[in-house]
């Protein structure tokens, strides 16, 4: 029996990587796309001893419409989408604004042209919580209102979400969406043969935390410790990334069994804050490592504390994370030391 296909752009990246191998393993076909900006392609490498087969591969843009018509002319039957495709760094997008919202918003809208011409009615869509902003309350629920993004980044997130509804609301059941508003992935695949993957300096903490574990890295730096939080530091719902790709699965098969409405939204997290500093502390427990690390200021963007009320999910999606946060820390030291320096 032929598997069902499902296109998966940025398929090489931290998250799309592991959205592969658990689609595979539930029975699906993915299709990646990839442009390798933001990945490398030993990526394939490791998706391929994992599954013990080669996922087939396009390396193009999104937002290049010919060559996105290109997959779908070569690949019959597609049946849907998950697209990861978007740079991602908060940072950076403060620093080049227009560089993001080119390729995050620009690669949707090509997406969105090119799927009702090869009748692909189902996307789910890689949003972020950072479309909440600076929450008034937490923790924040899919109907916590959204905010003003603190940076481009959030902002092309919240553009993105807005353009799904729009034309949810004139496509007639063409187009059908989850938005899955996730938190901050971490950890690696318990083969380490796929993880986070940066390319030059991370800008997420885990991969800060394993280089400079490594001795990669000089030391950690903390970006603030005078927040209103319990020790000063900026609080983050931490999900381990293999759980976070089966929450795609998930919403996959319910997109292709026609449930719910046009356009659904899905927290997904632990339900769980923990502050920078109970990470770096949580990681010397789960390793033995110590870490050297400083309080440097705070960064621009940054919002003080975000976490997950997952209750929607549970119910919904039947959807409830597994792994702990040391053992989403010890799969990602397994993962750094598989790289070697």
């Amino acid at each position: 029996m032929a598997r069902t296909k499902i296109v998966v752009t940025g398929g090489a990246g931290y998250i799309g990587s592991h959205a592969v191998v658990e689609l595979y393993e539930a029975g699906y076909q993915p299709i990646i796309i990839d442009d390798f900006s933001n990945s490398q392609e030993s990526v394939l490498d490791g998706i391929k001893d994992i599954l013990g087969v080669a996922v087939p591969c396009y390396r193009i843009d999104c937002g290049d419409e010919a060559a996105l018509r290109g997959v779908f002319d070569q690949e019959a039957d597609i049946r849907g989408i998950i697209h990861f495709a978007a740079f991602k760094a908060v940072g950076e997008s403060v620093q080049q604004p227009l560089k993001y919202y080119q390729n995050n918003v620009g690669s949707l809208i090509t997406l969105l042209k090119v799927m009702p011409d090869y009748g692909v009615a189902n996307l789910v869509f890689s949003s972020s919580c950072t479309v909440y902003g600076i929450p008034d309350q937490l923790p924040v629920t899919e109907q916590t209102p959204t905010k003003p993004a603190t940076s481009p980044y959030g902002n092309t997130k919240k553009i993105c979400e807005d353009i799904l509804n729009d034309v949810a609301s004139v496509s007639n059941g063409a187009i059908r969406t989850i938005l899955l508003r996730y938190f901050n992935p971490i950890g690696a695949h318990e083969s380490a043969r796929i993880g986070e993957l940066p390319l030059g300096v991370p800008n997420n903490l885990v991969p800060f935390i394993t280089q400079t574990a490594a001795g990669i890295r000089e030391k950690l730096t903390i970006y603030g410790d005078t927040y209103d939080t319990p020790d000063g530091t900026n609080i983050r719902d931490y999900v381990h990334v293999v759980d976070l790709a089966k929450a795609h699965v998930v919403a996959v098969q319910r997109l292709l069994d026609a449930k719910g409405e046009a356009v659904e939204t899905f927290n997904v997290g632990t339900g769980r804050g923990n502050s920078v500093l109970e990470v770096v502390q949580a990681f010397e427990r789960a390793t033995g490592q110590k870490l050297n690390y400083t309080i440097g200021p705070p960064r621009t963007g940054d919002v003080p504390a975000i976490y997950a009320d997952v209750t929607k999910a549970t119910q919904e999606l039947g959807f409830k994370t597994t792994a702990t946060l040391d053992e989403a820390l010890a799969s990602s030291w397994k993962w750094q030391q598989s790289l070697g320096k």
